[in-house]
């Protein structure tokens, strides 16, 4: 049974070492921020970081990341305290149907704590492999740009 670093916490997962990262998070440990989109690594609902880095949990087993440090949306902040970068994506309605929201915020995070203060151009860059069915992009660079200004 792997043990996995989630969130600042270790936690013993029933998952196979094989099995994709997004069950273990989602099954086992029961957090839903990771969302299942499209199980190919091309969509980034799954984004997760690991060791500050943005990873896609569908296609990462479990077990290559035992021992990691593994940081959820969940990791982030809370309701009652939302990280700046979740409050930004709030204050900026930063969207629609939601879905993208965990991949969209793992990136950016994983971006801020690299470049806090990133061009838009920057931002644009670093989201574009995370897809949006909605069409909230713009607002999306406006609240990663936002949360990069009240650092």
């Amino acid at each position: 049974m792997p043990v996995l670093n989630v969130n600042g916490r270790r936690h013993e997962v029933a998952a196979a070492d094989d099995a994709p990262l997004l069950y273990a998070l989602r099954n086992d440990l029961q957090l839903n921020g990771p969302k299942y989109g499209c199980g190919l690594s091309q969509c980034g609902a799954c984004t997760v970081l690991v060791d500050g880095q943005p990873v896609r949990s569908c296609v990462t087993s479990t077990g290559a990341v035992a021992g990691q440090e593994i940081t959820t949306l969940e990791g982030l902040g809370t309701l009652e305290k939302p990280s700046r970068l979740q409050q930004a994506f709030i204050d900026e309605q930063a969207a629609q149907c939601g879905y993208c929201l965990n991949g969209m915020i793992m990136r950016a995070q994983a971006l801020l704590t690299a470049r806090p203060n990133p061009t838009e151009n920057e931002v644009r860059l670093a989201l574009d492999g995370n897809l949006c069915r909605c069409g909230v992009h713009n607002r999306i660079v406006r609240a990663v740009m936002r949360a990069s200004r009240e650092a």
